[in-house]
């Protein structure tokens, strides 16, 4: 679904994909001055062609997909006399970014799921070719005059679910300060403003850190509560959080109570998917610029034990080393 105004992040398409028939085989005899009853010379029939997902790194979204509703790929050749083989339908390539999930629509089921450049499955594979009467020659039949029919390709609806890939997942409700934090620690350059879902898709920047390493950091959609019932913008942006090794939490300074903000958080995913637990949490308490350090040890004890955390003002680029410090410490652990 594309998320404001001019994006062009889309991140589920539907499509219908056809590889191709494979060709029948030949029952043809050989014919030839002087030879009025040659032997069986019917070739194979080509196989039909596939159609094979392949990852690449340098596409980020489904966009190009969108529009191309029916894939079909050829049929494969039939084959032919003096042993001929039919050539091969020629294969279709759909390039995908990394993290695509490929399901089948009727029984949502998961066919494949690419996570690597240049990682090649076949989604849907073609028909095999059909043996030429050549084959069934035996000593009791010198002269079949039968060949197989080529086997069919598949065909059918099917869903391409992208599921981002990041070390790091910005978790938070709308407005607290995700987009902002990502804009100041990477070259990403998200929509902000000040108001709810600003974020409809996932933002992703390369963070840079010392010694010329990097991870990256995906600002998912705010979460309200109800997003696991699918209220808000509900699933279709938990799953972007699944992939990530760790979740950052942002919780502005302002909350009414950051335990309570950061238990309803953990709820929301809990009831998603409790695996997501299992992943390494990080607080940033943002928006403190207004704060005095009397106000800030008031507010650690309202902060959850054994929860890493940092005070941060993306303004004001208040303590964002030490928040790269922690992130980094966390991907390496």
């Amino acid at each position: 679904m594309a998320g404001g105004s001019n994006s062009n992040f889309i991140d589920y398409v539907r499509l219908y994909c056809a590889s191709g028939h494979g060709g029948p085989g030949s029952a043809h005899f050989y014919r030839g001055r002087g030879i009025p009853k040659g032997g069986p010379d019917g070739g194979d029939g080509g196989r039909g062609g596939h159609i094979i997902l392949r990852g690449n790194s340098q596409v980020w979204t489904l966009l190009h997909l969108k529009y191309r509703k029916h894939i079909k790929a050829p049929h494969g050749q039939n084959g032919s006399r003096n042993d001929r083989h039919g050539s091969n339908g020629e294969d279709v390539y759909l390039d995908v970014p990394l993290g695509t999930v490929a399901k089948d629509e009727e029984t949502n089921a998961v066919i494949c799921e690419i996570t690597a450049d240049g990682q090649e499955i076949i989604f849907k594979p073609g028909g095999r070719g059909g043996l030429g009467n050549t084959n069934f020659k035996s000593s009791t039949n010198q002269s079949p005059s039968y060949s197989q029919p080529g086997g069919e390709g598949q065909e059918g609806w099917n869903i391409l679910e992208l599921k981002v890939l990041a070390d790091v997942g910005l978790v938070g409700f709308p407005n607290a300060g995700k987009s902002t934090l990502l804009s100041v620690v990477s070259a990403a350059k998200p929509e902000i403003a000040d108001y709810p879902f600003t974020t409809l898709v996932p933002n992703l920047g390369v963070v840079s850190y010392r010694d010329f390493r990097s991870f990256v950091i995906a600002d998912i959609p705010g979460i309200i509560e109800g997003a696991s019932e699918g209220k808000g913008l509900g699933h279709r942006f938990l799953r972007h959080i699944e992939r990530n090794s760790i979740l950052l939490f942002l919780i502005p300074a302002d909350a009414k109570d950051i335990g309570d903000q950061y238990r309803i958080l953990l709820g929301e995913l809990r009831k998603y998917n409790p695996e997501l637990l299992d992943k390494k949490r990080l607080l940033a308490i943002s928006k403190v610029d207004m704060l005095d350090e009397e106000l800030m040890q008031e507010m650690e004890r309202d902060i959850p034990k054994d929860l890493p955390y940092v005070f941060i003002s993306s303004v004001s680029q208040y303590n964002l080393e030490k928040l790269k410090d922690l992130i980094w410490q966390a991907i390496q652990s």
